[in-house]
């Protein structure tokens, strides 16, 4: 039952929560600015998961940002401090949060092509008119293409509302999923989409979480396994594209590399943003709480998604700024083009 499988993770992921905190004995660091630093320095060193995978060299970072602390720094000045010397990771997942501001890398989007446009989307490929349920927008595009846009994990998918979708869409000679602009949320939203698409029980990943202090202590790996969705229930099992930009990030990245490793799936558009480790939270002494990656994801071959996922081989799309102002969309149109050519299912010629 799935209920029983998401107590089953639940379980895994409060002992995942266990072991990081467990994992090595913290020293006592003072409240004041140095102590506060070197805590959240401390932190990162001992339970990021990615600090070698980037290459960082974190003694020498911590060094450069504690000489920044003098006399005359305020605890104002330590946070934007503390701020940059975690941009240094380039992690969207990691944030440190006070009561009057929370810091966030943005550079992992923000220094790429949008590739996306909604207002392009709606006014020139759907018309201004859509079906919509569970946050997921869906139409039958012209030549009996089936169309879903979904905007955003954080939104919890029906598995009713999927039956609809996919019974009012079956007719169609293929299916695009849009998850451009998503920038993550449920994990568990995977399993209910990808149940849909399968047919037998799949690895369709890796999670590792840290057993101590040192950059490369970490567990052996645990297979993160998907289902396919309950006899009764509307599956698909004709093509499929996915439309990816650099703005999916975390569980939509996890998302595109389920996606990519199955046979009827091809992604199409640009590599995706990453977000490939399960944040975990702390604190430091003066009450900040900081967020980063903790636990690395990796593909079903065990290789690592911390840095994104690549279209499928020939279907890198880019769709430039000034064709999306003037209604085109290179990416939709490149799927389209795969699959309006493709015979329609049997119930339908």
């Amino acid at each position: 039952m799935k209920i029983v499988r998401y107590i089953k993770s639940a379980i895994l992921l409060i002992s995942v929560m266990t072991l990081l905190a467990a994992c090595h004995d913290s020293p006592e660091y003072p409240n004041n600015l140095y102590g506060n630093f070197d805590a959240l320095w401390e932190i990162v060193d001992t339970r990021y998961c990615f600090l070698e995978e980037k290459g960082l060299d974190w003694k020498k970072i911590g060094a450069q940002y504690r000489a920044k602390i003098t006399s005359e720094t305020t605890q104002s000045d330590l946070f934007f401090i503390c701020a940059d010397m975690l941009d240094e990771l380039k992690d969207g997942h990691v944030n440190l949060s006070s009561r009057f501001t929370t810091s966030y890398y943005r550079q992992w989007w923000t220094d790429y092509p949008q590739d996306f446009s909604m207002r392009t989307l709606e006014e020139y490929y759907l018309d201004f008119y859509w079906l919509s349920t569970s946050g997921i927008i869906y139409k039958q595009l012209p030549g009996e293409i089936a169309y879903l846009y979904y905007p955003n994990f954080a939104t919890p998918v029906g598995e009713t509302s999927l039956d609809y979708i996919l019974a009012i869409l079956r007719n169609s000679r293929g299916l695009i999923i849009d998850i451009r602009d998503n920038g993550g949320g449920l994990l568990t939203n995977i399993d209910t989409f990808v149940g849909r698409f399968i047919d037998k029980e799949i690895c369709g990943g890796y999670i590792t979480h840290k057993t101590g202090p040192g950059h490369n202590d970490f567990s052996e790996p645990y297979p993160i396994t998907y289902k396919p969705a309950k006899e009764g229930r509307v599956k698909w099992d004709g093509p499929i594209i996915l439309l990816t930009n650099r703005s999916c990030y975390s569980a939509a990245n996890s998302f595109a590399s389920v996606m990519k490793s199955l046979p009827n799936v091809k992604v199409v558009g640009a590599r995706t943003g990453g977000g490939g480790g399960l944040p975990f939270t702390s604190e430091i002494p003066v009450g900040w709480g900081v967020r980063f990656s903790a636990s690395p994801i990796y593909n079903a071959a065990m290789e690592c998604i911390e840095f994104g996922i690549d279209p499928s081989e020939g279907c890198e799309v880019h769709a430039p700024a000034e064709e999306l102002a003037e209604g085109k969309d290179a990416i939709l149109d490149f799927a389209i083009d795969q699959l309006k050519d493709l015979p329609l299912p049997e119930n339908k010629q």
